[in-house]
Formats: C-alpha cells, sequence, structure tokens
C-alpha cells in the first residue's frame, strides 16, 4: 500500500458524511408506481416499468446483478432533463448506460436506468478541419469510424466491442482498445462535454485557462461552486496525485484528478472521463479524431511461450507499431476447441505466445516496409521468434481470433466456468513479462487457471479466471486472491484496471492502490457533482464490496424442469444453457452478420440474443420472472426470434436461441389451445399433402381474387402477402415415372422435402439431371417422411420428435450403408445436423444419420475430384439461408459456384426476414420486411437484369420475389441451366424468366383446368336438379 503523508484531509465527521450519503443512496425507498406515473406523464420517451424490463437491465457484461427500479429510454435532451428532474423529486437513483457491454459491474444497479443507445445515437457533426466531431451518448463506436474514415480520419479508441459499444459509454468506463498505443485512451480524446447534474444543472465543459476558471468561480451559482471545490481538490491533493498515480499508459483506476492539475489545463471534461456515471449525465461530446493511416499490415510474431514475448514487447513497440496485442497458447487451444476460428488459428507460426503488430501508413508499401523493419530487427535478436506477415484476408482471420477471445473463454467444452474480476490490469510495459509469471503462479497457487492476453502495447492483461461463485467457500476464495492480485499489481507500480474501470468488481481494493488521503479526494469530487450521491451508487466511491451482488451467489440453484432437448453441450440442462451469455453484446450490432435480425430492426434489448438469454436466464432464477414455462415476459421476448440460429456461430459462447425458444414454447402451450397459424404452418407437410390432391382447386382459392382475401384472413397471412401456389404435379409424383439413367450407378438418397416436393418441384427435377448426369443413381426414401422443419418455430415438439423417430426407422437400410441423404432445402438439413442430434445424442442412427445428410453443393464439392461440372461464366448475387449460414456454412456452396466459373457476390450477410413462416404472420409482417430490407432487398434491386439470384432457401426464394422483380434459382437449377445452355447462359436479361414463365404457365392450365371441370360438375349437377324437378 502507497505511504500515508500527512495531509489537510476530511474530517471523520466529513468522511462519515460521505458513508452516510452513500448508505443512504443504496437504500432509497422508491414509490416505484409514483414514479412511473410521473414519468410518463412528463417525457415522450419509452417509460419500462415492467417485470421484462427490469430483468432485462439487471446485468450487463460482468458477474454482477442489480435489478433495477424502472428503465427509461429518452428521445430526446429534454427527456433526460426531466427524467433527471423526476427522480430527484422522488429521491431515486440514476444510471446511465449504453451499450451494456462493461465488464465490472458498473451498468447495473438498483436505479432508474437510462438506456442512450436506441434514440440518442446521432452524429451531430464532424470538423474535418479541425479534427472533431460532436455526438450523441448512444451514437455506436463503429458509426463514428465509419464516418470520419470518409474524412480520412477515425476515433482511436477500438475495444473489441466496436461494432455495438457506445461513445457515452467509452467515456463513462475511459474505454481503450488496439489502437490506444496510436493516440491515447478515451480520455485522450475528449475535447468537451455537454452534461447535465442530478441537480438540474446543464452546462458544458473542457479545458479551463487560468483566466476563464477565475471568471467562473467568480460569477457564482452553481457552476462556480463545482469549479471552486475543483480547484480545491486540485491545489489540496494535486502532490499526492503527481506522486501516487501510476505513471503508465493504462491507468484507468479511481477517477481522473490527474486532468484538473495546471499542467494537464484544469480540463474538466477529461477529469470526468472514467467516472462511470457516478458523477453527471453525459448529453454531447466533442470528440478528437485523428489521422487514420489507409494501408495497414499485420505481423504476427512468436516466442515459446507469453512470457517471453511479453518480455519483448519494449523492442518491438520502438519500432512504432499502431497496435500490438498478446494471446498465449491457452487461448488458442480453446479457440480450437470451441472449433472456431480455424482459419486464424491455422495462421499462427508455431510458437506458445504470440504477439499481433500491426502497422499503418499511407501507402502499402510504407507499411509493409515498417513491418520488414521489424522483422529484420528481431531476426538478429539472441531469441529469433517466428513470424508470419499476413496479407489482408489473413490479417481478418488472425484479428477474429483476438476479437473473438472473451467469448470463446467463457465457455469452453470441458472447463469450468470462467468469470471477469480480475480481468484487465495494467503494468508498465517493460514489467509485463515478470508481472505476468507472478500472476500465473498466484493463480495457480489458488488452483485458479486463465488465459494471458490483452492490449501488449500498452501491457493491459485480460483474463477470465475459473472463480468459484457458486459457494461460500469459493466466493471467500475468489475475494482473497483479488485482494492478493491488487497488491501484486500495486507492487509492480501498475492498475487494477487497464481499460474496463473499476465499477463494483475493483472499487473495494482502490485503497490498496491509492491510499487513504486519495480516497478522500475522489468522495469529494463525487460529492462536488453529485451531493445527494444519487449517480450510479456503490461504484467506484463506498462501493459494494467484490462478493455482493454476484449473478450466482452462494447457493445458486435454478430451476431446472425435464426437457426435450437434451443439451449434451451443457450438461444436459437448460439452466446451464441459459448460463452461455455473459453479456458481451454481440448479437445488438447494427451491420454485418446473421445474428440478430429482430434487434437490427427494433433496436430493443428484449429482442437481442442477450436480452432473450438473460429472460430465460431470469426464468429459471425465479425470483424476478416467476411464472416458470407460463412466463408471458418471455413469450413476449421470443415472439419476435426468427429461429435463424444466426446466434449459434456468430455468438462467441454459442447461446443457441432457436433451441431454446422451441423448448420454451413446448411448454408454454401444453395445457392450451394454440393460435391457428401454429397448426396451419406448423403442418405444412401434412397439409400440403392434402392439397396436392386437388392442387389446381386449393390454387383457386388462394390465388382468385376475393378467395385469397379469405384464405389470408382465415389463415392469418397479411393481405400484402402472396400466398405460394402449389405445383400442379409434385416432384415424387413424377419421379416415381423418371427411368433413372444409370440404374447400376452409384446410389445416392435424394431428401424430398415439403417446399421442393409440393411448391417448387422443378429444383428437385434439377438435381436429379445434375446428380445422374454426374453418374450417379438417384432413390427416394420410401413413404411420406417429414422431418418436421416448422414444427420447431411453434415449439410443437412431441410431433417432432414422432417425425424424427419415424425417419431413423424408415431410413434404418440407408443409414447402415452409408449411403448419402442429399438435401435441397437448407432448413431441413439443417434438422439432421442440428436438433437430431439435440433430441437424440445417445442414439447412433440419429449420429450417423446426422454425418451422413449433406446439401447439394457439400456432396459436389466432397466429390469434387471425380464429378465434373459444367461452367456458367456469369455474374450472380448469391444470398444463404440462415441455417445454410449458421449451421451448414456457405464453404462448399461458393467453392462450387467458383468451379463452375460463376463470379458473384455475397452482399447481404444478414436474414432476408421470411424465416420460413415468420414473415407470411400478420403481425410480424412490418419486421419482416424492415429485415429484408436492411441488406438484401436493396442489393438485389440495384443488381444488374443480366446477373443470377441465386437463393437455396424456399423462404428466401418467397421474399425476393414478392418484395423485387427478380426470381432467385436454387443452385440445382443453376448448374441445369449451365448443362442446357452452356457457359453463356441463356441470352437477355433476367435469365431466369423463362422457367418461372414455365412454372406459371403449368398452375395457370391446373387452374383453368380445374375450374372447368368445376364448372363441368355445377352444370351437370343443375342438369340434374332440373330434371328430378320435371319428374
Amino acid at each position: 500500500m502507497p505511504p500515508s503523508d500527512p495531509l489537510p484531509i476530511l474530517s471523520p465527521e466529513q468522511t462519515n458524511s460521505f458513508a452516510e450519503r452513500a448508505r443512504s443512496s443504496k437504500s432509497a425507498q422508491v414509490d416505484q408506481r409514483a414514479l412511473e406515473s410521473d414519468l410518463r406523464s412528463r417525457i415522450a420517451g419509452e417509460v419500462r416499468f415492467d417485470t421484462s424490463s427490469r430483468a432485462l437491465y439487471a446485468t450487463d457484461g460482468s458477474s454482477y446483478r442489480q435489478v433495477p427500479i424502472g428503465v427509461v429510454i429518452p428521445r430526446s435532451y429534454d427527456d433526460v432533463i426531466a427524467t433527471l428532474a423526476t427522480c430527484r423529486e422522488h429521491g431515486a437513483p440514476v444510471l446511465s448506460r449504453g451499450g451494456g457491454t462493461s465488464l465490472a459491474g458498473q451498468c447495473c444497479n438498483a436505479a432508474v436506468v437510462m438506456d442512450f443507445s436506441k434514440y440518442l445515437a446521432q452524429i451531430l457533426e464532424i470538423d474535418p478541419a479541425r479534427k472533431l466531431a460532436r455526438v450523441q451518448p448512444g451514437v455506436i463506436l463503429d458509426h463514428l469510424r465509419n464516418a470520419a474514415e470518409k474524412h480520412h480520419l477515425t476515433f482511436a479508441p477500438d475495444p473489441a466491442t466496436h461494432d455495438r459499444c457506445t461513445l457515452g459509454g467509452m467515456i463513462g468506463n475511459n474505454s481503450c482498445g488496439v489502437h490506444s498505443v496510436m493516440a491515447g485512451k478515451t480520455d485522450d480524446n475528449i475535447e468537451a462535454l455537454d452534461i447535465l447534474t442530478y441537480d438540474g444543472l446543464r452546462m458544458k465543459v473542457g479545458a479551463t485557462t487560468p483566466e476563464e476558471l477565475h471568471e467562473i468561480i467568480g460569477a457564482g451559482g452553481r457552476r462556480g461552486d463545482i469549479y471552486s471545490k475543483l480547484k480545491t481538490i486540485a491545489e489540496t491533493y494535486g502532490d499526492l496525485v503527481r506522486s501516487r498515480y501510476p505513471n503508465i499508459p493504462r491507468r484507468v483506476s479511481g477517477y481522473n484528478l490527474n486532468f484538473l492539475l495546471p499542467e494537464n489545463g484544469f480540463h474538466v471534461a477529461r477529469a470526468l472521463v472514467g467516472s462511470e456515471g457516478t458523477c453527471v449525465t453525459i448529453l454531447e461530446a466533442t470528440c478528437r479524431l485523428v489521422e487514420s493511416p489507409p494501408e495497414r499490415v499485420l505481423l504476427v510474431i512468436a516466442y515459446p511461450d507469453i512470457f517471453q514475448a511479453a518480455d519483448h514487447v519494449p523492442d518491438i513497440m520502438a519500432h512504432k507499431p499502431i497496435g500490438l496485442e498478446g494471446i498465449d497458447d491457452l487461448l488458442a487451444e480453446y479457440t480450437r476447441r470451441r472449433g472456431i476460428n480455424s482459419e486464424g488459428l491455422a495462421l499462427l507460426p508455431e510458437g506458445g505466445g504470440w504477439l499481433l503488430a500491426e502497422f499503418g501508413a499511407q501507402t502499402q508499401a510504407e507499411a509493409e516496409a515498417q513491418a520488414r523493419g521489424l522483422m529484420e530487427s528481431l531476426s538478429r535478436a539472441s531469441v529469433v521468434p517466428n513470424m508470419r506477415l499476413c496479407t489482408k484476408s489473413e490479417a481478418r482471420h488472425v484479428w477474429t481470433v483476438r476479437e473473438s477471445s472473451l467469448g470463446v473463454i467463457s465457455h469452453v467444452p470441458g472447463e469450468p466456468l470462467s468469470w471477469e474480476g480480475w480481468e484487465d490490469s495494467a503494468v508498465a510495459p517493460e514489467k509485463l513479462g515478470n508481472y505476468l509469471r507472478e500472476l500465473k503462479q498466484l493463480m495457480g497457487r489458488f488452483g485458479y487457471h486463465g488465459t494471458l492476453y490483452g492490449h501488449f502495447g500498452h501491457a493491459c492483461v485480460h483474463t477470465r479466471i475459473n472463480f468459484d461463485h457458486e459457494t461460500e467457500e469459493g466466493i471467500a476464495r475468489f475475494r482473497q486472491f483479488m485482494n492478493e492480485a491488487a497488491d501484486l499489481v500495486v507492487g509492480y507500480g501498475g492498475s487494477l484496471s487497464g481499460e474496463h474501470g473499476d465499477g463494483q468488481a475493483r472499487a473495494e481494493l482502490l485503497p490498496r492502490m491509492f491510499g487513504p488521503e486519495l480516497i478522500q479526494a475522489f468522495n469529494e469530487f463525487k460529492s462536488t457533482w453529485d451531493p445527494d450521491w444519487k449517480m450510479n451508487p456503490g461504484k467506484i466511491v463506498e462501493p459494494y464490496r467484490m462478493d455482493e451482488n454476484l449473478r450466482l451467489g452462494a447457493g445458486y440453484d435454478p430451476w431446472d424442469p425435464p426437457t426435450h432437448f437434451k443439451f449434451p453441450q451443457d450438461h444436459g440442462s437448460m439452466a446451464h444453457a441459459t448460463l452461455r451469455c455473459v453479456g458481451v453484446g454481440k448479437c445488438r450490432h447494427y451491420e454485418g452478420g446473421v445474428m440478430c435480425p429482430s434487434f437490427r430492426v427494433t433496436r430493443d434489448e428484449e429482442h437481442s440474443t442477450r436480452g432473450r438469454a438473460h429472460l430465460l436466464w431470469e426464468m429459471a432464477k425465479g425470483d424476478v420472472i416467476r411464472d416458470g414455462w407460463k412466463s408471458e415476459e418471455v413469450k413476449e421476448s421470443l415472439d419476435l426470434c426468427l429461429s435463424c440460429k444466426g446466434c449459434k456461430t456468430d455468438c462467441p459462447v454459442s447461446v443457441d436461441l432457436a433451441t431454446y425458444k422451441a423448448e420454451f414454447l413446448s411448454h408454454y402451450h401444453q395445457g392450451r389451445l394454440r393460435p391457428l397459424n401454429h397448426y396451419a404452418f406448423g403442418n405444412i407437410d401434412f397439409w400440403a399433402r392434402l392439397a396436392s390432391n386437388a392442387p389446381g382447386l386449393v390454387n383457386m382459392t388462394t390465388q382468385l381474387p376475393f378467395l385469397r382475401d379469405i384464405a389470408k384472413a382465415v389463415a392469418g397471412i397479411p393481405q400484402q402477402r402472396s400466398i405460394p401456389p402449389f405445383a400442379p404435379r409434385t416432384f415424387k409424383s413424377w419421379f416415381r415415372r423418371h427411368r433413372p439413367r444409370h440404374p447400376d450407378g452409384p446410389v445416392v438418397v435424394l431428401w424430398p422435402d415439403t417446399f421442393n416436393n409440393y411448391f417448387l418441384p422443378n429444383t428437385a427435377k434439377a438435381a436429379v439431371e445434375v446428380l445422374e448426369n454426374a453418374g450417379f443413381r438417384v432413390e427416394l426414401p420410401a413413404g411420406n417422411l417429414c422431418c418436421g422443419r416448422p414444427l420447431y418455430d411453434f415449439g410443437m415438439l412431441d410431433r417432432a420428435e414422432h417425425l424424427l423417430l419415424r425417419i431413423l426407422d424408415a431410413l434404418a437400410p440407408e443409414i447402415e450403408a452409408g449411403i448419402p441423404i442429399i438435401g435441397l432445402e437448407p432448413s431441413c438439413v439443417a434438422v439432421f445436423r442440428d436438433e437430431l442430434c439435440n433430441l437424440f445424442p445417445r442414439d447412433e442412427r440419429a449420429q450417423r444419420l446426422s454425418r451422413q445428410t449433406v446439401l447439394l453443393s457439400e456432396f459436389l464439392h466432397s466429390y469434387r475430384e471425380l464429378i465434373p461440372l459444367p461452367q456458367l461464366r456469369r455474374k450472380a448475387i448469391v444470398h444463404g439461408h440462415c441455417h445454410h449460414k449458421s449451421v451448414l456454412k456457405m464453404n462448399a456452396e461458393e467453392a462450387v459456384l467458383a468451379r463452375i466459373g460463376l463470379n458473384f457476390q455475397t452482399p447481404a450477410p444478414g436474414c432476408c426476414g421470411m424465416a420460413g413462416s415468420f414473415g407470411f404472420e400478420a403481425e410480424k409482417y412490418d419486421v419482416s420486411t424492415a429485415i429484408g430490407e436492411l441488406e438484401l432487398l436493396p442489393a438485389i434491386r440495384k443488381a444488374p437484369p443480366d446477373w443470377l439470384v441465386i437463393a437455396n432457401g424456399f423462404s428466401c426464394r418467397e421474399q425476393i420475389c414478392q418484395a423485387t422483380d427478380r426470381d432467385a434459382l436454387h443452385l440445382s437449377e443453376v448448374l441445369q441451366m449451365a448443362l442446357h445452355e452452356g457457359p453463356a447462359g441463356p441470352d437477355g436479361s433476367y435469365p431466369e424468366r423463362r422457367l418461372v414463365r414455365e412454372r406459371e404457365i403449368e398452375i395457370r392450365q391446373s387452374m383453368r383446368h380445374t375450374s372447368l371441370a368445376v364448372a363441368g360438375v355445377a352444370a351437370g349437377a343443375a342438369l340434374l336438379w332440373q330434371l328430378s324437378r320435371k319428374q
């Protein structure tokens, strides 16, 4: 602990006053109903005091949980001002929140939470000449960086959460990131703040000259009083700040009192950065922008272990990289075990500790020259590391390994849960190697283990440790470790936090780092801004204990009822599965990726993967959401889940909301009459089989004016939608009369899914032609089998299990013989590769069928040495079905398309918005179309008319044809086109039109024949009636 120099500090009475105010704030009793009523009457934004919202905001990315009083989502500054005024009248504490990705517990509290991320998220101004940007607190960092890049500028701090963290959160946290070595932490990049105090004072703060300071104090009033007290703090504690604040690049712990010193310009805005919402509310920020190197090069440097890698950080930093990250062998091993980012892992040179050194310059040649200069220098060292200079595509894969690290290490197969707490300590770069050695030894002494990685250029170390947060003994051990770790880093002249802040995790340890006098200074600083101690109380100063408010806590015993799915990766427990979400919020990104389409449209926390997972966890915990499977809060949150499975792979901890949703709905509807559309869409195979007996008649009722309107109303389909017509002849009917081209060829089984059998049989016919052209004998399964894909969307799991068991019995000979089962509909293949194994993990037949079932593209790619493919040298837009991208992957599809000579683009990584029956449900139509308009539909409209549009998913094809003037082709139809038309393909624009016209003509002719038959029957009946009357 630092020595206690004699100083004129606060008296015991004043110290006790701080503690009393803190206790009073934490235990304040608030009339929630009256507060909610007053807020609703005074603000235009959203006021949410319901159980669901309070559960959603009870935790962040940390291991802490505090249920808030309520949630306010302000639409304007006036809303923020009115919210604080109303809370002040009721004595309610307030917490400002951005993306909610904080890791130390500073984003959850028993307070009124103001979420700025939904509405107050505008970039107000970018001034490229002055290199400044003015933003609202809810602006996503990447949105600012993308806007600044148009002027070759950037906001330098960029944490791994850069695609979803907000500027307000970064300011509250004093965030850093990879490129803080280039231009400092957030505090170094804030020029001014527009702030609001709890007692209602709004003012702008920034750097203050002595003359301005004298003038402000002289003017008096609340503003003058604040500046006067800040001046007193600087004068009283200035020498202590100079001597006791660690002289390292990454001191984030404590308040930024150093910026009140005259040599730092009495910069009040920067002094508030890192205050974690405990002092003021930020309304606007003026940010400093820096030059953004347009060309960047990544050099990966491998040492035998992470300690030796850390030893060489100062040498590498002398070459002035714009970023220097470190990762250890345990992180690489955990990533490998998770089965993700294999491309990036393969690019790491041989070693046990890696440094990722990024260089930036105006030209690629200059950046490469800098990297090669470092390579040459390292090649002359006594220990020569292995090195790889990456191409741009290789660099992206390697950076993915680093950016996915937090999620990767959170849930590792065969390992206990790991937690934050000691996840971002920092020391001086020259001390990093020895600090890591001692930290690893300390972890070993406690029986803990954890990865070591982070921002090594500034010696900030990230880790997650397998703390036991579920027993009293384990929690006591966690507390002891934290105390000893704090002493260790202080002994190295370091900081408890180098990026993530103090919050609740480390605030209790601040006296060990700063000493009692500076803690008094922190209390004064807090009281200057917030005399009533109502701003995020219990964080940084007079804090909650580090072992209070743990998300789990001693005696954690969640409700864990029997389930249909067996959750083999989660110890057979859905309750354990809901623990997967660690709150990093990757599902809250606004661009790219498959997940989470509904959040991208609504921007509501309850529609993010994180929000839904948290509600399911709260349901299992049972003290906020108490209705179990019958919870309306959980049901409402899941209603807009498209079951796209994007979270299964995009989420770094593989949260599988589609499975959780199916399980929940199966129990929610147990003993209840389901909505009509569940029976209509969930059992589509049954209804389609019935309709196939009279497709012309059915199509008359669904396609002709007036009749189709009635049909839509009965089925709950929005009038804006078209009901897909049934084919006049099913694929299976056609196949029964089909003569195989190669009766003695190797056998493959083509799976006749509902959609390509009853609606688009030409897709399956084309697949038969392609496979027979390759020399195979195509067979179909015997009988009427269905994988039950739509049933999962509605939680109709009893029937789904029944259908799968029928398949396992019917296909027993094919499974035993190892015959490939080729599917055309990605969502159906995904059932065999995902749900089947989750429902029957111990059934060897299910495991083998899962391995034997492949998409057409996967089959063709597997046999690429044996199967010649026709050429088609056209351009195309390719859209992958969500299940294709998340469960099956697009690699084989893209490889086949490249093999046939197609020049294609994949502009829409997200969902089409149709998602099976989702887009056909009236109440979801607006969301469905809004999702499509995010990326896919605009890209298709912009595509030249001679380009192909390729999409294998039936629902994707429906969304495309109903929302644009194009029709998408299946891969099988594209390959058939190449067989028939040759490399150039069909002439002219809209190459799919001929196939579409043929299909439409068949349907119209079927309807005409049916109408004539109906007319004939009616005429005959009328004639018989007339004859009977005469008799």
